[in-house]
């Protein structure tokens, strides 16, 4: 039998973007910061208090910014859809979108696993980002 590759976690997750200030305004509501650069390329690299480590790759010159390809767009190619990120409290989440005038897409709705509930936003460019938690009297 072959050896399998004993992966240990995610490292981070890459999201293009096509405004990399304003992107970065909107992560930060969820908790980011901006932890470097990279050199030579169009890559920020920011992270929360918790390690989660997202790179926001700033080159985004194609395609409708009006449409993502989880919920906009008709044809349901093979990739990506969506980030899931895990958060503490869904009332607090949905009173700080609210007071940073984030709209929610859908939402608090439960999915799957019992007690789990979702709240569906985009960031500026139209990244769907689910944030995810115990239901706590949403």
């Amino acid at each position: 039998m072959a050896q399998n590759i004993a992966i240990e976690r995610i490292d981070h997750i890459g999201v293009r973007v096509r405004n990399l200030d304003r992107a970065l305004g909107f992560y930060r509501v969820l908790g980011f910061a901006v932890v470097r650069r990279a050199e030579g390329d169009d890559v920020a690299i920011i992270r929360n208090e918790h390690g989660v480590e997202l790179n926001l790759v700033f080159n985004a010159n194609a395609g409708d910014p009006a449409t993502n390809i989880l919920m906009d767009v008709g044809d349901k190619f093979p990739g990506y859809t969506h980030i899931a990120l895990r958060v503490a409290s869904i009332p607090e989440t949905v009173a700080a979108l609210n007071e940073n005038g984030i709209p929610i897409a859908q939402g608090p709705v439960s999915f799957g696993e019992s007690g789990q509930i979702s709240v569906f936003v985009r960031d500026p460019d139209r990244n769907v980002i689910e944030l995810r938690g115990r239901e706590q009297g949403v």
